[in-house]
């Protein structure tokens, strides 16, 4: 078993390279097509970019429901991304920055209350399976059956979120020359490091169901954490990058927009695909709620005085390392806080 784990963890370790080097490509293809086509840096980093680098997310989802049938296992990559994202790459990107990370009223106000609102979108489809298709189970487990019908909800309020930035991009002028950009050439850069962000997904993917079954663990644990780290490398790579450069506004908007994605598309695509799934509300609910309080923190930090200072930085690492602490000892059984964990 010990040689089995040995070799899963370097091909962790590899995927997670492969990932890397794929959202290289990514983000100097996302940021050519950004000037090319004149968008603002908020509009740029909550959507152009967060989509692009919320693509090994996305891909997670479906490789997880298409190819080996854990649904499960992608929505917790999708949550431990979630979290990921709001504790660690704001504070990393705080950390790195010469300077406090700077915000603005348009990220506080817009961009970082219109994710509080993806976050209750999501929580309230969750809550309407379990409300009008409860499936039975045993005592204290809530279950219901989300279907493609509730997988619309969020998905139109994406269509709104794209809506907003759509408007912004019409009130801008930009005062950067495109240059020489070659907007063929960028989207068939995209193009290429899409591909090999799936190759390094779908290795991670299975590093982390071979995790669960050599060490009896649920593959839900590998997926909150292994699996979401390693999705979340893209996000965590373009928004350090931008923050090294200066550009908080387009780091933090890369992170909130990112979440936005993942949690309005990336989770409802994998029910239409499977068609229907059985949500475990139990979990999600607790799960739901460390996220709520994850974006409630951030968005207090961001508010006050504008900025995200190195101590603020530190103690949403500190809350990162609570979370995982406390999925690990739930999934080794050591405590018993949130009933029924998916196997």
């Amino acid at each position: 078993m010990i040689l089995s784990l040995l070799f899963w963890t370097l091909v962790a370790v590899i995927a997670t390279a492969i990932l890397w080097k794929g959202s290289d490509w990514l983000e100097h293809a996302s940021e050519g097509l950004s000037t090319y086509y004149e968008l603002p840096d908020i509009v740029q980093g909550a959507l152009i970019v967060a989509i692009g680098s919320s693509f090994p997310e996305l891909a997670t989802v479906v490789i997880s429901t298409l190819i080996h049938g854990e649904f499960e296992l992608g929505v917790a990559a999708i949550v431990g991304s979630a979290i990921f994202n709001i504790l660690i790459i704001p504070a990393a990107a705080g950390l790195v920055s010469k300077n406090p990370l700077q915000s603005n009223r348009d990220l506080v106000y817009k961009e970082a209350q219109f994710y509080i609102i993806s976050v209750a979108v999501l929580i309230i489809t969750f809550a309407f399976a379990a409300i009008f298709n409860p499936v039975s189970s045993e005592e204290g487990i809530i279950l219901g059956e989300m279907n493609r019908l509730l997988a619309l909800m969020p998905i139109v309020l994406y269509g709104f979120y794209i809506f907003i930035q759509y408007q912004d991009t019409m009130d801008y002028e930009s005062d950067i020359d495109p240059g020489d950009i070659n907007p063929l050439k960028e989207w068939g850069r995209l193009g290429l490091s899409l591909a090999v962000i799936l190759i390094g997904v779908e290795l991670l993917v299975r590093s982390a169901i071979k995790f669960g079954d050599l060490l009896g663990t649920p593959s839900f644990l590998w997926g909150i954490s292994v699996v979401a780290a390693g999705t979340s490398i893209p996000d965590a790579f373009v928004s350090i990058k931008k923050a090294r450069k200066g550009d908080a506004v387009t780091s933090l908007a890369n992170v909130l927009g990112s979440n936005i994605f993942d949690l309005l598309i990336c989770i409802p695509l994998g029910v239409l695909i499977a068609g229907a799934t059985v949500i475990n509300f139990t979990v999600a609910a607790p799960l739901m709620g460390m996220l709520t309080f994850a974006t409630l923190l951030l968005f207090s930090f961001m508010r006050t005085d504008m900025i995200l200072s190195q101590s603020e930085s530190v103690g949403l690492i500190i809350i990162y390392l609570l979370f995982l602490t406390w999925m690990t000892l739930e999934n080794f059984g050591v405590i018993n806080s949130i009933p029924s964990l998916p196997a």
